[in-house]
C-alpha cells in the first residue's frame, strides 16, 4: 500500500508540474493575443468595438482564469485551484460558439479592412509570434480544453480516494468532460450543416430539400441498382442521411451549367424500410442489399464486399 501511494505521488507531482508548465506556456500564447492585438486596436479604434468583440469572443476572461489557476498551481493548491477554475470552464463552450463567426468576421476585416490588414501583417512579423498567425492563436484554447480533460485525468487516476482532494479533482473531471461534450456537439453540428450544404449545391435545382432542421448526413456512394425485368444494371450516387435515402444520377456531360451536378432519381423516407443482405454473408466478392418500402423494393449492389457490409449497418442504424 505504502509503496501504490509513493507510485501515485510520484506520477501525481510530474502531472502537476507539466500542468503548470504547459499552463505558463498557454498564458504567454494568449497574452500575445491580448497584448499585441486587442489591447493595441481598443487604442487605436482600427476594428469597430462589436467587430473586436465577435473576432476575440471571451478571450480576455480566458487568461484571467488560466492566471489564476497558474497561481494556485505554483502555491501547490491542487484541488481548490481546480475547483475554482471549473467554475470558469463554461467560458470554453461560449468561446467554441463564436469561433466560427470570429473566423468569418476576420476574413471579412483582413479583406476589407486595408488598415488592419497591414497591422495584422506587422503584428504577426514580430519574433514573438515565431511565424504564426492570428488565426492559429484564435483555436489555442479549444486545444488546451482538450489537454485539460487529460492532465485532470491523470491527476484523478493517481490521487487516494480517501483525500478530500480526489472529490474535487473528480468534480473537475466531471466538469471538464460536460464542456469537452458540449465543444464536440457544436463542432459536429457545424460539419454536418456543411455536408448538407454540401450535398444540396450538387443536385440539380431546389426541388430536392436536403438542408432539413434534425437531419444528419451518415455517407455516400455509388451502387448499382439491380432492375425489377431483367435490364442491365444501372450505376446511381446515393446519399444516405437519418430520415432519407436519395438516389441520383449525373447529369448530361456536355449541359451548359449542370454537367458537373447530379439529378435526383428517386427519395425514399426510412421510417417505414427493412433492410436485408440477399448475399453478401461470406467473404464473396461484392454483395446485393434489399431495401423494402411500402410501394417498392430496391436492389442495391456492389463488387465491394467490405463496401456493402459497410452500406448495411449504416442502413440498418439508420432506419433503427
Amino acid at each position: 500500500v505504502e509503496d501504490q501511494r509513493a507510485r501515485w505521488e510520484r506520477k501525481r507531482s510530474r502531472t502537476a508540474k507539466e500542468l503548470l508548465e504547459t499552463e505558463h506556456k498557454y498564458l504567454e500564447q494568449l497574452d500575445l493575443v491580448l497584448t499585441y492585438f486587442v489591447t493595441i486596436l481598443k487604442a487605436k479604434g482600427t476594428l469597430k468595438p462589436a467587430v473586436l468583440e465577435t473576432i476575440f469572443g471571451p478571450l480576455q476572461s480566458l487568461y484571467s482564469a488560466s492566471h489564476v489557476l497558474s497561481l494556485h498551481l505554483e502555491k501547490g493548491n491542487l484541488g481548490p485551484g481546480l475547483e475554482n477554475f471549473c467554475q470558469s470552464l463554461d467560458l470554453y463552450g461560449h468561446y467554441a460558439e463564436n469561433l466560427e463567426e470570429a473566423n468569418k468576421t476576420l476574413k471579412e476585416q483582413v479583406k476589407k479592412n486595408k488598415s488592419f490588414r497591414r497591422f495584422k501583417k506587422l503584428q504577426e512579423t514580430r519574433p514573438q509570434f515565431q511565424g504564426r498567425e492570428l488565426e492559429d492563436l484564435l483555436s489555442l484554447p479549444l486545444q488546451r480544453l482538450h489537454q485539460y480533460k487529460h492532465f485532470f485525468r491523470d491527476l484523478l487516476e493517481n490521487t487516494s480516494p480517501d483525500t478530500a482532494e480526489y472529490h474535487k479533482l473528480a468534480k473537475a473531471v466531471k466538469s471538464v468532460c460536460e464542456v469537452s461534450h458540449w465543444v464536440q456537439d457544436i463542432f459536429d453540428k457545424r460539419e454536418n450543416s456543411l455536408q448538407l450544404l454540401r450535398v444540396q449545391k450538387l443536385l440539380k435545382g431546389q426541388k430536392t430539400q436536403v438542408l432539413t432542421p434534425g437531419r444528419w448526413y451518415i455517407r455516400e456512394g455509388w451502387l448499382l441498382v439491380v432492375p425489377a425485368k431483367g435490364e442491365e444494371l444501372k450505376r446511381r450516387m446515393f446519399f444516405l442521411f437519418s430520415d432519407i435515402l436519395i438516389a441520383a444520377k449525373p447529369c448530361h456531360p456536355l449541359h451548359l451549367l449542370n454537367s458537373n451536378k447530379l439529378c435526383c432519381q428517386a427519395v425514399y423516407p426510412l421510417h417505414q424500410c427493412s433492410v436485408d443482405k440477399v448475399f453478401g454473408h461470406t467473404w464473396s466478392q461484392g454483395g446485393l442489399l434489399s431495401l423494402s418500402f411500402p410501394h417498392k423494393t430496391l436492389l442495391l449492389m456492389s463488387s465491394n464486399q467490405q463496401e456493402i457490409n459497410d452500406w448495411y449497418r449504416s442502413l440498418t442504424a439508420a432506419v433503427r
